[in-house]
C-alpha cells in the first residue's frame, strides 16, 4: 500500500483511474481509500476537484462496462471456468443472480457502495442478458455518486484525513462484522422469506398471549429497566474511554467536521432553546399540564423536581468518583475537567423529564413519536452549535447527554415503582 501511495503522489490521475478500473474488474484494491486520498490531494491543491470526479466517473463506468461485455460474451461458462479466480464460483453466482433478478437495475446504483457486490454486478448484468440501454444509466449514475461521496469526504476532512483513516482502520473489523451480520440477515430474508414470516408470526402470537397476563404498568417498568441498563452500560463504556484518554481522535474529527462541514451561521438561533427562559418555560408548561391532569399531582411534581434539582448533586458525585479514582492511581491525567459537561447534562435532564411527563399520559398517538424525535433533533443541533462556538469538547457534551440520561431514567423507574405501589395500596383500601 505504501508503494501505491508513492505512485499516487507522482501520477495521481493515472493511478486513480487504473485503481478504480482494476477494482471493478474484481481485483483486491480499495477504491474508497484511493478516492478519499484523492480528495485529500484536492484539499492540498495537488489535484483538481472536477478532474478527480471525472476520472472516477470515467474509470468506474469503463470498468463496469468492460465486465458487462465480458459477462455477456462469455456467459455462464465464464463463471464455471474462471469464476474461482475472482471469488465468484457457481454457488455464489446463483445467489447473487437471484438477488439481482429481484432487485433489477436499481441495485446497480447502490452496488458501488457494497464491498463484495460492486465487483460482480457488471459480470452478472452481462450474463443475465440485461439490455445495455437499461444497464448504462444506473451503472454510470452509481459510478458518479460513488466517486462524489468519497472524494468529497476526503476534501472535507482535509488535514484530518489521516486521523480519520486511522480511526476507520481501528473500527474496520467491527464495521465488517456488523455489515456481514446485516448482509446475512438481508440475504436470509430474501431466500427464506416465508419461513422467517412463519417463525415471526408464531413468536408474535406467543408474545401476545404472554403479555395478556401482564399489566401495562409492569410492561412499562420492564421497558424502563432495559433502557436504564443500556444507558448504564453506555455510561460505563464512556467512563472507561475518558479515564484512559481515548477520546482524542473522536474530538478532533468531530470538531473539524462541525466547524468546516456541518455548522451554519443560522444555527445560532438554536441556542435560544438552551437559555434559562426557554428551559423555565418548558418546566412551566409541564407544571400546568400536571395540574390540569389532576391525577397523582404530588407524585408527578416530585418526578419533575427531583431529577432537575438533583442534577447538580448527581454531576458533582460523578466528578468526585473520577477524582477518587485518580487519587488511588487508577488513571494518570484527565484529558478534560469538564466531563461530563454540566450544561449538556442539565439540558438533557430538563427536556427529558418534561417530555416524559408530557407524553406519559398523552391521549394522542402522534405525541409519543413526534415529541422524542423533535427533542432528539434539538439536542443534536445544540451540540453542533456548542462545538462550533465554544471550547467544550464533543466528548464532554456527549458525556453530558449520556450521564443525564442515566439519571433521569433511574428516576423514571424509581417513581414508576412508587406509582405501582401507590395504586396497589389504594386498591387494597377500596376493598
Amino acid at each position: 500500500m505504501s508503494h501505491l501511495i508513492t505512485l499516487f503522489e507522482q501520477h495521481s490521475y493515472l493511478i486513480l483511474f487504473i485503481g478504480i478500473f482494476l477494482e471493478l474488474m474484481a481485483l483486491p484494491i480499495s477504491g474508497e481509500f484511493l478516492m478519499s486520498y484523492a480528495g485529500y490531494f484536492v484539499f492540498q491543491g495537488k489535484m483538481n476537484y472536477i478532474l478527480a470526479l471525472l476520472t472516477v466517473f470515467v474509470s468506474g463506468g469503463a470498468g463496469i462496462t468492460v465486465t458487462y461485455w465480458i459477462g455477456k460474451a462469455g456467459g455462464y461458462k465464464l463463471i464455471e471456468k474462471y469464476g474461482k479466480y475472482i471469488h465468484l464460483g457457481p454457488d455464489r453466482y446463483q445467489k447473487l443472480s437471484a438477488w439481482f433478478e429481484r432487485s433489477g437495475s436499481k441495485l446497480l446504483i447502490f452496488a458501488y457502495f457494497i464491498p463484495g457486490i460492486r465487483h460482480f454486478t457488471g459480470y452478472i448484468s452481462g450474463i443475465s442478458r440485461m439490455p445495455f440501454r437499461k444497464f448504462i444509466i444506473p451503472a454510470y449514475t452509481g459510478s458518479f455518486l460513488w466517486g462524489f461521496c468519497f472524494i468529497t469526504l476526503g476534501k472535507v476532512l482535509g488535514p484530518r484525513w489521516e486521523a480519520f483513516h486511522q480511526a476507520a482502520s481501528k473500527y474496520f473489523i467491527i464495521f465488517i462484522i456488523v455489515f456481514a451480520v446485516l448482509l446475512v440477515g438481508f440475504l436470509a430474508y430474501r431466500f427464506y422469506k416465508n419461513q422467517i414470516k412463519n417463525v415471526f408470526i408464531h413468536l408474535v402470537k406467543w408474545l401476545t398471549n404472554r403479555l395478556k397476563t401482564i399489566r401495562k404498568t409492569e410492561i412499562f417498568l420492564m421497558v424502563l429497566t432495559l433502557v436504564l441498563i443500556g444507558m448504564v452500560t453506555l455510561m460505563l463504556g464512556m467512563a472507561q474511554d475518558y479515564l484512559y484518554n481515548e477520546f482524542t481522535q473522536f474530538n478532533e474529527l468531530a470538531e473539524y467536521m462541525v466547524k468546516n462541514a456541518l455548522y451554519l451561521g443560522w444555527m445560532k438561533i438554536i441556542l435560544v432553546f438552551q437559555s434559562p427562559y426557554v428551559l423555565g418555560a418548558m418546566i412551566g408548561i409541564t407544571i400546568i399540564r400536571i395540574w390540569r391532569k389532576g391525577k397523582n399531582r404530588l407524585l408527578e411534581y416530585l418526578l419533575l423536581i427531583v431529577p432537575i434539582f438533583g442534577a447538580r448533586l448527581f454531576h458533582e458525585s460523578i466528578l468526585q468518583i473520577f477524582s477518587y479514582l485518580q487519587l488511588i492511581g487508577f488513571v494518570g491525567e484527565f484529558h478534560s475537567d469538564n466531563f461530563p459537561d454540566i450544561s449538556a447534562t442539565l439540558t438533557f435532564i430538563i427536556y427529558g423529564t418534561c417530555l416524559f411527563l408530557l407524553v406519559r399520559h398523552s391521549k394522542t398517538t402522534i405525541m409519543p413519536i413526534l415529541g422524542p424525535l423533535v427533542v432528539l433533533v434539538l439536542l443534536i443541533g445544540l451540540s453542533i452549535v456548542n462545538i462550533a462556538l465554544t471550547d467544550i469538547l464533543p466528548s464532554d457534551i456527549m458525556g453530558g447527554y449520556v450521564y443525564g440520561g442515566v439519571w433521569i431514567f433511574f428516576n423514571f423507574l424509581l417513581f414508576e415503582m412508587f406509582r405501582l405501589v401507590l395504586d396497589k395500596h389504594l386498591i387494597d383500601r377500596t376493598y
